[in-house]
């Protein structure tokens, strides 16, 4: 639509205030860090657009780059603390100068909120807050926020082989972001969420203080694990519990297409995964590939990847799975035996041989454009509607969606739903996420995330239908972008991610942080009586 020319003048009068509004806002919040007690540390970590820098410290950990595009909204200011007087006085000037601030610690939120939002705002990056200190002799370890999946794995190791951790897949993602979601990953089913392990915590809430499990309160502490970054705090570090993991374990990584039947196979995969022994875990990734032998005349096909860690020897989980799953079809040449970080360093897509110092790398590994969702199924998925699920792939080019299957049970079933505000124990068979990647045909492809999100209605969860908090959505409803939120209009993704939990969660956050200083799109509100009425 063409604007009226009377309409220009007014909308180069917004421009100019909007950015000679921030540009003060900027000023102010420099001033405030430089009379700060470490404003000679501080300032040397600062980001702002004048910096030549600027850029590379936004996109040192933007992991979905969609979000790199120039008309994204950016930060006013970017920076890196080191120290937990840093974060304070970073609070204290967001709060004098009326800025937002976003907490990014590997930057892999699905919808960019540790980097990204609509209103003037700074970004915290927890970067050089990053260590990892294991004590051998009681089993736990210090994480800060700041480091990653590799790192911590790596220095684990390093004190001893004894022990791993149940955290995420890919090395480079952040663990403040995993741990505040819950968290999982291979060992799930043996130990629950990476948030089941944490014991303690250091946080600094919005008036600035440092609060530990024994000052923030159970109630506090419960939320910070698992409902989600960038509401209730700055969580700096974490103290875990290890858990124990044998000298070998065995891991396999083996596809099936079409024309190997890997529809009946994943279709009997749905009902086995969640009832194999806690030890084992069978997760799946569906793509469409190129295939010489399909009968298509595109030669396109649907590839079923089965990735499986097995806490043991190869002949035992051989075993297992010839007389639960013998339509998988698994063979001792499909199978190798290793150490656990070697596992670990297979699970991050690198040659399961690789040395574990590749698990240090923060930037190793490709960063992609795309759009995802996240659904929960506790029934197994029809081969008709199998069927239907794969002519949608067909839809888009070779390689460019993908469907990732994360099945439950072990362990998981044990832990009460409450016990977290992650809600999805007993009686969810498997978490399912999808992706398209856009860095082509945008409009196109999130237009195909919808209207597959439609075809799934009836197979996945209902009232409310089921979303994991780590791959937000905004497409399920977001909070206002300046003043209060209602519950009723928070509720609308709230439910779908934490269930009958999200009403602690709000209750939580009103006491923790009344004024809803950490706030974003989809951060917990604070229940008021004006905007609940």
């Amino acid at each position: 639509m063409k604007l009226p020319t009377s309409f220009l003048p007014f909308l180069i009068l917004l421009s100019t205030f909007y950015f000679s509004s921030s540009a003060a806002k900027t000023d102010d919040f420099l001033k405030c860090l430089a009379k700060s007690s470490d404003s000679n540390s501080i300032t040397k970590l600062v980001y702002t657009p004048a910096n030549s820098t600027f850029d590379a410290a936004l996109r040192y950990s933007i992991n979905n780059l969609r979000f790199t595009k120039p008309t994204t909204p950016k930060p006013l200011v970017i920076v890196t603390p080191k120290t937990e007087s840093h974060i304070q006085n970073v609070i204290y000037c967001c709060k004098k100068t009326s800025l937002e601030m976003r907490i990014r610690s590997g930057g892999h939120n699905f919808d960019g909120l540790s980097y990204v939002s609509s209103v003037p705002f700074i970004v915290l990056d927890m970067r050089n807050i990053n260590k990892v200190t294991a004590d051998v002799s009681t089993a736990t370890a210090w994480v800060d926020s700041g480091a990653t999946n590799g790192e911590l794995y790596y220095h684990i190791n390093k004190a001893t082989s004894a022990y791993g951790f149940p955290s995420g897949l890919w090395a480079n993602v952040g663990v403040g972001g995993i741990l505040s979601g819950g968290g999982y990953g291979m060992l799930r089913r043996k130990y629950g969420l990476a948030g089941d392990q944490v014991i303690d915590a250091r946080l600094i809430c919005a008036d600035g203080k440092i609060l530990t499990r024994k000052t923030m309160g159970e109630n506090l502490f419960w939320a910070i694990r698992g409902g989600g970054g960038g509401s209730f705090g700055v969580v700096v570090s974490w103290k875990v519990n290890l858990v124990p993991v044998p000298p070998v374990v065995s891991i396999f990584k083996i596809f099936r297409t079409l024309e190997q039947d890997m529809t009946n196979i994943f279709y009997k995969w749905q009902s086995v995964a969640p009832l194999l022994p806690k030890e084992l875990d069978i997760r799946c990734t569906g793509i469409v590939n190129i295939s010489k032998t399909s009968p298509r005349p595109d030669k396109k096909t649907m590839q079923m990847s089965f990735e499986s860690l097995y806490l043991g020897r190869a002949k035992d989980v051989l075993a297992i799975l010839g007389k639960q799953f013998p339509e998988l079809g698994l063979v001792k040449e499909d199978v190798l035996e290793v150490s656990y970080i070697q596992a670990m360093v297979f699970f991050s897509e690198f040659p399961p041989y690789a040395p574990p110092e590749y698990l240090l790398n923060k930037t190793v590994l490709p960063r992609l454009d795309y759009k995802g969702r996240s659904d929960f199924f506790k029934k197994p998925m029809s081969v008709k509607g199998l069927q239907g699920l794969w002519d949608y792939m067909f839809k888009l080019p070779a390689g460019m969606a993908y469907l990732q299957y994360t099945p439950f049970g072990g362990r998981m079933n044990e832990i009460s739903s409450s016990a977290l505000p992650f809600p999805y124990r007993a009686g969810y068979l498997y978490m399912f996420n999808f992706f398209a990647l856009t860095h082509e045909e945008e409009d196109k492809r999130m237009a195909w995330v919808r209207s597959l999100d439609t075809y799934l209605t009836p197979y996945v969860t209902s009232n409310p239908r089921c979303a994991y908090v780590n791959y937000m959505n905004l497409w399920m409803g977001q909070n206002n972008p300046t003043g209060s939120t209602s519950y009723v209009q928070a509720s609308k993704w709230g439910k779908r991610y934490f269930g009958a939990n999200f009403d602690k969660l709000v209750m939580v956050k009103s006491f923790a942080d009344p004024f809803n200083f950490f706030r974003h799109e989809q951060s917990i509100p604070v229940f008021s009586l004006w905007s609940d009425m």
